[in-house]
């Protein structure tokens, strides 16, 4: 069973940072692709940054390109997101998502890409 645990969410002024980090456990298939996905209120999920295994390849959402970095931790099994520069507009649940099958750069920000979610954490920026 593919668990993934969410951890560093919180609240914090506009222009501030916060260190998002997703624990995976119950697997080891090298060919993953780890990232997270957000929510707002009434908006669809969509896709901020994801990354391969290997950190060979990564690709992030225009709107957090250059402030999001997304790096991992495979000794640790773990995913991690720093969020700099923090907009209003980043408020929403984010969630950690993984697919056994590697990123796709064509689809990477589709939801049915993957197959295990986190239960999500809350980030609140206010302004």
């Amino acid at each position: 069973q593919v668990q993934l645990v969410e951890s560093g969410g919180g609240s914090v002024q506009a222009g501030g940072s916060l260190r998002l980090s997703c624990a995976v456990s119950g697997y080891t298939n090298s060919r993953k692709c780890m990232g997270w996905f957000r929510q707002a209120p009434e908006k669809q999920r969509e896709g901020v940054a994801v990354i391969s295994y290997w950190g060979d390849s990564s690709f992030y959402a225009d709107s957090v390109q250059g402030r999001f970095t997304i790096t991992q931790d495979n000794a640790k099994n773990t995913v991690y997101l720093q969020m700099n520069s923090l907009k209003s507009e980043d408020t929403a649940m984010y969630y950690c998502a993984a697919d056994l099958s590697g990123c796709r750069s064509g689809s990477w920000w589709r939801e049915y890409e993957y197959g295990y979610w986190g239960q999500g954490t809350q980030v609140t920026v206010s302004s």
